[in-house]
């Protein structure tokens, strides 16, 4: 089957929202991990990853920092506003998602957190879906001090100080992601030095989550959806790395859809086949690729992921990797077998079909 010819109801499927994770499990590491690598499924524990890697092989990490997106405020007629700050740009500028009774006009001033006044400069973005504010100071230095965590909408508590620790990886360096990749939560101390002393090798990229991910799919036909737009860079060091690793014959292993993601557009980008004729190269810009059945994977060999939502265009991708109805087979398993869902659930392990 083509893409243009799956529909948004092919990936669908039934979940009880108890499976929901509202809150992460005391150990980062000590989650379940469904094996999907064959062609039945094996339950196991993230604890289980490095017997599952070969020395040698390549994991690729996203080192984004989930930023304090969220912000409360109120239009100057005292109606209340919510923003979801979705980039940070030059000169205390902002893109972002606000929602309130009325969308405010170019001009209006919002008051946030009680402590400082944005302008809203107008409208931006794909369908004008976002507004372009200006901040009085640093937004990176405001939205730390005033913001909230921008915890998914089907996390249903208020953010905590426990979340502001756990919505955020152990490796995370770079500020600008409006959620966490939240493969790369499951990493600790003790799983990572389990993956050194078992001779995998680590390298990082960074792809800046925006809220997009949590878009939903409006067109029944998959082939019409637009993807949103995400920056993403892959540096000389992973460039290398990737290389490296497809010489010696080992696996690129992505941490995450935002990793393969950023590996498969810089793939795309630089005109890599996964042959030497033309190499792997670094690349940095904005991504909008949207990967779905048929797609043709030229640098990821195995996929670390955790469960996504029915009809998302996450589960279309992780669909597109290990075949259709595997993946949605294994949604079915993990479901029976009462596997936790989302961002603070459990992790699964797929192969490129």
């Amino acid at each position: 089957m083509t893409t243009t010819e799956f529909a948004l109801s092919d990936f669908d499927y039934a979940l009880p929202p108890q499976l929901i994770a509202q809150h992460p499990l005391p150990e980062r590491s000590g989650a379940r991990l469904l094996d999907g690598s064959a062609a039945l499924p094996l339950d196991r524990a993230v604890r289980d990853l490095p017997a599952l890697l070969a020395p040698g092989d390549l994991l690729v990490l996203n080192d984004t920092r989930v930023i304090k997106a969220r912000l409360l405020g109120e239009k100057p007629t005292g109606g209340a506003v919510e923003a979801l700050v979705e980039r940070v740009l030059p000169g205390r500028e902002v893109l972002a998602h606000l929602r309130a009774s009325k969308a405010p006009r170019p001009g209006t001033t919002v008051r946030f957190a009680g402590a400082f006044d944005a302008r809203v400069l107008g409208r931006a973005g794909p369908d004008e879906a976002l507004f372009h504010l200006r901040f009085p100071a640093e937004p990176l230095r405001l939205l730390q001090q005033h913001g909230h965590v921008p915890l998914p909408p089907y996390i249903t508590h208020p953010d905590t100080a426990d979340d502001e620790a756990r919505y955020q990886t152990v490796f995370a360096a770079r500020d600008g992601a409006v959620a966490a990749p939240t493969a790369s939560l499951h990493f600790d101390a003790a799983l990572l030095a389990a993956l050194d002393a078992r001779g995998v090798q680590r390298t990082t990229i960074t792809l800046h989550v925006g809220a997009g991910t949590f878009q939903p799919v409006r067109t029944e036909r998959v082939a019409d959806h637009r993807m949103h737009s995400e920056w993403f860079e892959v540096g000389a060091a992973a460039a290398d790395a990737i290389a490296a690793v497809h010489a010696r014959g080992g696996r690129v292993v992505a941490v995450g859809t935002t990793v393969l993601r950023a590996l498969e557009s810089a793939a795309l980008r630089s005109g890599f086949d996964g042959e030497a004729a033309r190499p792997f190269t670094a690349c940095t810009g904005e991504t909008d690729l949207f990967i779905t059945p048929g797609f043709r994977f030229r640098v990821v060999d195995r996929l670390f992921t955790n469960f996504h939502l029915p009809r998302s265009t996450l589960l279309m991708l992780a669909s597109a990797f290990a075949g259709h109805e595997h993946v949605m087979a294994l949604y079915r398993h993990a479901v029976e077998a009462r596997y936790r869902f989302f961002s603070y659930g459990d992790a699964m392990w797929l192969a490129r079909r």
